[in-house]
């Protein structure tokens, strides 16, 4: 079986493949990564890994999202950019954020982390009950 090295010619200077490229060839469907180096210290990682939601989405909304960052949220300059109206702009951010999960910035702790915290004395039985409670 050919690796996908071997079927994507486009490489970046690096000789790596260009994430355009392989977006494209994924078209979409979902892939899992199995091996990951660290390019500083060529250490290896394999497992199964799935992409972040953002590069799961298709090459031009990427490419639509890094240009709303860059542009620091404005729907004027994303208009003047693109060369389309706001309605057309906010029908997509409205588009690509439906398509993407919420991402919790502060979960619950684990039953684990709950019992270390109240073996270590960081909090109170009542605390450590009351945490227990919410993840039931």
């Amino acid at each position: 079986m050919n690796s996908i090295k071997s079927i994507l010619s486009p490489t970046n200077d690096a000789g790596r493949l260009d994430w355009q490229e392989l977006t494209h060839l994924t078209q979409g469907q979902p892939i899992t990564v199995e091996r990951v180096r660290l390019s500083a210290t060529g250490i290896a990682i394999e497992g199964d890994f799935e992409l972040p939601q953002l590069a799961r989405l298709s090459v031009e909304d990427q490419v639509f999202v890094t240009a709303f960052v860059r542009s620091h949220g404005s729907i004027k300059e994303m208009e003047s950019v693109f060369g389309v109206s706001y309605p057309t702009i906010k029908a997509r951010l409205n588009r690509i954020a439906g398509s993407l999960e919420f991402v919790e910035t502060n979960p619950l702790p684990s039953r684990a982390e709950i019992l270390d915290r109240l073996s270590r004395g960081e909090i109170d039985t009542e605390d450590a009950i009351r945490q227990l409670e919410r993840l039931a």
